[in-house]
């Protein structure tokens, strides 16, 4: 009779391992990502540039060996001062033939924690754009490397300089002229997906001088919650299959699919997101809310509760208060100085 019940036992555990198995989502791109023990196999590799997109300090404080850095957060060296791409491409030739980075390099961005998960995407998007198709992201950033066991270094890394050639890839790129399209209802079959958080996508939280959501939009999905609720502490930021899966599996992926947010910062992220989920045509849109809700064509927009307006006086009020905070905070330290 124990005999039984050990085997029923056994079998309901198989079972449960069966399917789970079968539930369990998979990447589509899975080369899209590296591991720690993938990157540190190949570090060395001239054919191999790891790119550290946190700040130069944190760079300096110590980074993965070999990484190099562009002097600045990824998102702020790979786009211009409003936050775009750069118009003249030529600029991202000497940028990345500066740090070693050719048409045949294998390139893998980092990160440090959520606050800059974003920039690895930014340059994942970026040098897809610029038709780049070695590009990668480690998982996990540098605390998966840290955690797997691996040091860092502190010297800063100067390679030797190598000839990137742009060959535009247009698709990737949504912009304004696609969107005005779309919220008008003048091009369909197209899906939208706002990046931002609920507060933004009511215009509660306004960041622009009109807030809002793009008209027609298909989904909201705030980029915090495409990830495992166990990273979203920005300890140790991971991108999963079974939870990004989940935040758009109601969308087609054969269908063009373009992301946006409020600088298209954050939705780089759900472009990384869709490329290895397998979308067939994704984009980002690099202008975002910023421009839609600040400009002076009075794009349409959607609000459940009326368009809302940026808060000019609130906004200086906090400023005075703010100010008036740093200024107690000097005097006090000039005393502790005395």
């Amino acid at each position: 009779m124990k005999r039984k019940y050990v085997v029923f036992f056994v079998t309901a555990l198989f079972l449960m391992g069966l399917f789970a198995s079968v539930n369990a989502a998979q990447w589509a791109n899975p080369d899209l990502l590296v591991t720690p023990q993938t990157l540190k196999q190949n570090l060395g590799k001239p054919d191999w540039v790891v790119v550290d997109c946190r700040d130069y300090k944190k760079y300096l404080a110590g980074h993965i060996p070999g990484a190099v850095s562009f002097g600045k957060r990824c998102k702020k060296a790979l786009r211009d001062p409003t936050s775009r791409v750069w118009k003249d491409v030529s600029k991202y030739e000497k940028i990345l033939g500066n740090v070693g980075i050719g048409n045949d390099t294998h390139v893998v961005f980092y990160y440090g924690d959520l606050r800059d998960m974003p920039d690895a995407s930014v340059g994942f998007w970026v040098l897809e754009y610029l038709g780049h198709d070695k590009v990668h992201v480690l998982n996990g950033g540098i605390g998966a490397w840290l955690k797997a066991g691996y040091k860092l270094e502190k010297k800063p890394v100067k390679p030797k300089p190598k000839t990137f050639k742009v060959k535009l890839r247009k698709s990737v790129y949504a912009d304004t002229t696609e969107i005005l399209a779309i919220a008008e209802g003048k091009k369909k079959g197209v899906q939208l997906i706002d990046s931002r958080t609920k507060k933004e996508f009511i215009g509660k939280d306004c960041r622009a001088l009109r807030c809002g959501h793009i008209p027609n939009v298909t989904i909201n999905v705030s980029h915090i919650d495409t990830l495992p609720r166990t990273a979203r502490g920005g300890i140790l930021p991971v991108l999963d299959p079974n939870v990004v899966s989940k935040a758009f599996a109601s969308l087609d992926k054969n269908k063009r699919t373009i992301a946006y947010c409020q600088t298209g910062t954050r939705s780089t992220l759900t472009y990384l997101q869709l490329r290895l989920l397998g979308f067939k045509d994704p984009a980002n849109w690099d202008e975002s809310w910023r421009v839609w809700g600040s400009s002076l064509e009075n794009f349409p927009i959607d609000a459940p509760n009326g368009v809302q307006y940026y808060n000019f006086a609130k906004v200086n009020k906090l400023l005075k208060k703010l100010k008036h905070k740093v200024a107690t905070l000097e005097k006090k330290l000039k005393k502790l100085e005395k």
